[in-house]
């Protein structure tokens, strides 16, 4: 084994040239490309991860949000001149192989596959507890623990969770142009559901609620930040749509720092309204946590039915996008020969990779339908920190080593931004829990693995070295 192969780099040029007619085609706009990232990021950090966050940081888990925001921004900053200079599929991966070499890629490829997976197993789980609450208030009754939670959490087999995923394979499997359009009428739903639970929380604030504001301390304010920040997916989502996105030099930047922005409010707000309308210690082991709340304001079901609907639309697009997003890494891997040649097979008529999705639901359904849910919520953050650091230091190389190269957009105020990325990214995974860390090593062991045993072997770039 050389060291230059696990450093060799593709070239700049190469992967801006990866766009063979038999590839993915070009359908995605500025509305649908901001949609899919906002579909892709608000949901299970609002409608389930308060459960968790709160108790963590008591109401300054709006603190938490803002934390997350701040580095989420100023990973977006990086993602948009990265996006508008490698315009392709596979996101950070992708970023990586240009700048930091193949070994480095692979290993950002397995913490994009475990970030995409586990989150989209998570957010499955998070749709059965809606489902079940929606079944409260339109006929008094609800599935029973064994078909609706997982083992770890009182369960046999989370039902609800397979069948989200199945219907997102179906219509993923209907290709791209149709998948987009549906996210895009279901995320301007959940925002104005999203808006009705503010309205009525905000009607039964309390300042009250918001003390002690920091029972947990600082300390609990990163720890919150540090597990929400998953949700913060969307932005890595946006970027792999690459080489499907018309005139991606524009668009992928304007849709990344849209999509954030949108998001970014969203959250802060329904936090806020969320905290304010009940007292903290409240929300700890509370499933389905804003439609209890709204029920408990107002003691009518129909307004817990219409947050549950909203719930469910919203975590139904979050899961599409994440799944959609997990193929096309998957896909630009395999083109690169770092993975079997059954992940980049596209199906003739509706251009999807078809197996590729095929074995992705399998992965995720399995997942939802055995592990708890705050045991994949630290895991996807962890996954997702990591990506977010790499893109960071991805602008800074390839500033460094190509000066020149064409850009759609670039950060401002460099290196400074890039610099403060990777540092919040650092504190926020030094936060997260010890048997994460330990989960996480067991994966990239795994990764490694699969490099020196099957990719390394088989890289395309062997050819050229």
């Amino acid at each position: 084994m050389r060291l230059a192969d696990l450093l060799r780099r593709k070239p700049v040029a190469q992967v801006q040239g990866e766009h063979p007619p038999e590839s993915l085609p070009r359908t995605i706009g500025l509305f649908q490309l901001t949609m899919l990232g906002v579909g892709a990021t608000i949901g299970t950090g609002i409608f389930v991860a308060l459960t968790t966050a709160v108790p963590a940081a008591g109401p300054a888990v709006i603190l938490s949000f803002v934390l997350a925001g701040i580095t989420a921004a100023l990973t977006a900053l990086c993602y948009a001149e990265l996006a508008s200079t490698i315009p392709v599929s596979g996101s950070s991966y992708s970023y990586a192989y240009a700048t930091l070499g193949e070994f480095v890629a692979f290993i950002v490829g397995a913490c994009l596959l475990l970030e995409y997976a586990v989150s989209a197993s998570a957010i499955a789980v998070g749709w059965g507890q809606y489902l079940n609450e929606m079944l409260v208030d339109l006929i008094g009754v609800k599935m029973p623990d064994a078909i609706a939670k997982a083992p770890g959490a009182g369960g046999v087999f989370n039902l609800p969770a397979v069948v989200l995923v199945g219907a997102c394979m179906v219509l993923l499997l209907r290709g791209v142009k149709e998948s987009t359009t549906i996210n895009a009428v279901l995320v301007v739903l959940k925002l104005l559901v999203l808006l009705f639970f503010v309205v009525i929380a905000f009607s039964g604030f309390h300042a009250g609620n918001l003390t002690p504001f920091m029972p947990m301390g600082v300390a609990g304010v990163g720890a919150a930040a540090s597990s929400i920040f998953f949700s913060y997916i969307g932005i890595d989502a946006v970027s792999t749509a690459g080489e499907e996105v018309k005139d991606p030099r524009k668009t992928l930047p304007l849709g990344i720092v849209l999509s954030l922005l949108i998001v970014t409010a969203v959250y802060i707000l329904v936090a806020l309204a969320a905290v304010g309308a009940q007292p903290w210690t409240a929300f700890k082991g509370q499933e389905a946590g804003l439609a209890v709340i709204l029920r408990n304001l107002t003691g009518q079901a129909w307004t817990s039915l219409i947050l549950c609907v909203g719930a469910i639309v919203s975590i139904f697009s979050i899961t599409l996008v994440v799944m959609y997003g997990q193929t096309r890494i998957l896909y630009a891997m395999s083109r690169d020969g770092l993975l079997p040649k059954v992940f980049q097979r596209l199906h003739p008529k509706t251009r999807s990779p078809d197996l590729n999705t095929y074995i992705v639901a399998a992965f995720i359904a399995v997942l939802a339908a055995f592990v708890p849910l705050d045991v994949l919520v630290n895991l996807t953050s962890m996954g997702t920190l990591i990506a977010f650091a790499i893109v960071s230091l991805g602008v800074i190389i390839l500033r460094r080593t190509q000066p020149d190269l064409p850009r759609g957009y670039r950060v401002p105020l460099y290196p400074a931004v890039p610099v403060l990325s990777v540092a919040f990214c650092g504190y926020l995974i030094v936060g997260l829990p010890l048997d994460t860390w330990a989960l996480f090593a067991v994966w990239v062991a795994a990764a490694c693995a699969i490099y020196f045993g099957y990719s390394r072997k088989n890289s395309a770039l062997n050819a050229s070295t």
